[in-house]
């Protein structure tokens, strides 16, 4: 990720960029025909202004017939170009926001393509800062640039043609001077360019370090950690308002570079232009005129040196948001097969090796036959890859070697949606969205009858607290669960699984938040629910799982023990062991 950052240009990004805005094509034509009629008019209301001054003949001698014409059109013209203007700056805004939009969409739709392993390693503020911030930075520097790059553009061409047809050793003596300008533009401009990237992504850091700090807030509290906080924000702070300051200050030395060059040109254009009236080479009208051009030509320089400084950020943040959208997604589900309508719930796996870091090694060469119905529970000290093979069970991450298979179908060339339908999940962390208390338990079933969603409660014993919310099931929580416990959050999870009612469950330490009397209904609701279910339980309480067909014991990525409970006992082994610790008593 670091290196793709590093390595991309501005030039790559903006390439990008145009490709984005090409997609508006009509709406462009229609900017820069609205920008060329912008112009055209307005640098033709000079050419009037000076014909009106000539016909001031002389002390006395004022065709006021004529001046009364010009002024006439003069406000027409005026009246045209505003509304122009207005048009295309409607247009303009709805090119940057649909780039934007567009841009914001691709990048949601790609998180939900991500492998979790991306998520796992990077912070979620971080990524977070890439779609809202850096969208709404790009936007307000795209926005700046359609408003008056294309209108500066065609401005400065179009004062050189009506300078030109006044009088041409001026217009070329300006054309020589002008680069300069330019030179100095584009010479601040790379230097900005790295110092908005690096401002765009301390921001980031920021970000992801005030989401963490705020979703933590009681773990720093408890363990005193506030002052290490503090002290971790104020770094990010302090590097933030470097590159702030850096980056304001070179995008701000552009307008007064470009400001003091173009005062030489205007100034030039006034002494060549009073020796011309004196040799009668030009009107006085005509000099009025070029010293209107000489300030329309040189304003879109000083406006174009701003949006330099602000597509420089703008193109920065874009570069962040490309970073993310050519990340590697998972990879593509095969639909060369299809799970039959009716699963039984067969599960095996042949020689499954899997590593999160390969370096690493957490699973090699695993194997196990799981008959259809049958209760599996999973048990073994912390980190020896019980959740790992859930996750590798659910598709959540792709093994590096050998095959699992669901009713004798490889679970690679199944589509992970129609493979994750068949199991019902409830873990020990909750999984809640901001929504009301209905909406989010039939996630998994969209279409359930309030009927079958309050016998779903009732059987999970979710129902009797839910009735006592404000609102009962049309109350409404957030992501955390608002006041609610975290039992009675785990409870709706239950709930969840209870009415979706899937072929195969998965309980990963589904009952270790709630209360013991709580725990005794809800395992004999689960024992109801296992029924005719393969089931694959989690659990460090042995307790929870003595009823279990077979109980798997690993450890360091392995099984090394299996059987029932009583024959595990006998055996009198590392179970026997775990076992005798906890009733010890």
């Amino acid at each position: 990720m670091e290196s793709k950052e590093k390595s991309r240009t501005q030039k790559e990004t903006f390439i990008k960029v145009i490709h984005y805005i090409g997609r508006y094509k009509f709406f462009m034509l229609l900017s820069i025909l609205l920008a060329g009629v912008v112009v055209v008019l307005t640098l033709y209301v000079p050419i009037l202004i000076g014909d009106a001054i000539d016909c001031i003949i002389d002390k006395g001698n004022v065709d006021f017939s004529a001046i009364s014409k010009y002024i006439y059109k003069i406000a027409i013209l005026i009246g045209i170009t505003a509304l122009a203007q207005w048009i295309m700056n409607t247009v303009n805004n709805k090119i940057t926001y649909g780039v934007v939009k567009d841009l914001r969409k691709e990048a949601f739709d790609k998180i939900q393509n991500l492998p979790l392993a991306y998520l796992d390693k990077h912070p979620v503020g971080e990524t977070v800062n890439r779609i809202i911030a850096d969208a709404d930075q790009f936007a307000d520097g795209l926005l700046m640039g359609f408003s008056q790059l294309f209108t500066g553009v065609i401005t400065i061409f179009g004062t050189l043609i009506f300078m030109i047809m006044i009088n041409i050793p001026i217009t070329i003596a300006v054309v020589i001077i002008t680069p300069a300008s330019l030179f100095a533009a584009n010479f601040i401009a790379k230097k900005t360019y790295k110092m908005f990237r690096l401002q765009t992504e301390t921001r980031a850091e920021q970000t992801a370090m005030v989401n963490e700090a705020i979703s933590n807030q009681k773990v720093i509290q408890a363990f005193g950690h506030e002052q290490k906080s503090l002290e971790q924000f104020d770094e990010i702070n302090e590097r933030l308002e470097k590159y702030s300051l850096r980056s304001i200050f070179l995008s701000s030395l552009t307008n007064p570079t470009t400001r003091f060059i173009n005062g030489i040109v205007y100034a030039m254009v006034t002494l060549m232009g009073a020796f011309s009236v004196i040799s009668s080479n030009i009107t006085t009208g005509g000099l009025s005129c070029l010293l209107n051009y000489s300030n329309q030509y040189t304003k879109p320089l000083n406006e174009i040196s701003g949006v330099v400084a602000e597509l420089q950020n703008a193109l920065a943040c874009a570069g962040r948001i490309f970073d993310l959208l050519e990340e590697p997604s998972q990879s593509p589900d095969r639909k060369e097969a299809i799970l039959p309508e009716s699963v039984d719930g067969k599960v095996s796996l042949e020689n499954v090796s899997f590593s999160y870091v390969p370096s690493q090694k957490l699973i090699t060469d695993f194997n196990l036959n799981v008959k259809s119905g049958q209760h599996i529970a999973i048990v073994g000290p912390t980190g020896c890859g019980k959740t790992t093979l859930i996750n590798l069970l659910m598709r959540f991450y792709d093994i590096n070697r050998g095959s699992i298979y669901v009713d004798d179908v490889d679970i690679q060339k199944i589509p992970r949606n129609d493979l994750r339908k068949t199991y019902g999940m409830v873990l020990q962390e909750t999984w809640l969205k901001s929504g009301t208390i209905r909406e989010n338990i039939i996630m998994g079933k969209p279409d359930a009858t309030d009927e079958e969603v309050i016998a779903a409660a009732k059987a999970s014993h979710a129902h009797s607290f839910i009735k006592r919310l404000p609102n009962g099931y049309d109350t409404k929580i957030n992501e955390h669960g608002g006041s609610l416990s975290q039992g009675q959050k785990q409870l709706l999870c239950i709930t969840r699984v209870m009415l979706c009612l899937p072929p195969m469950l998965i309980l990963d330490e589904a009952t270790s938040s709630i209360d013991t009397r709580t725990e005794i209904k809800i395992q004999s609701a689960f024992a109801k629910m296992m029924e005719g279910r393969t089931s694959f339980i989690v659990a460090h309480r042995l307790s929870t799982i003595q009823e279990a067909d077979c109980i798997l014991v690993m450890k360091d990525g392995s099984i090394i023990e299996q059987g029932n409970h009583e024959e595990l006992l006998a055996k009198n082994g590392f179970y026997a062991k775990l076992y005798q610790s906890q009733f010890e008593q």
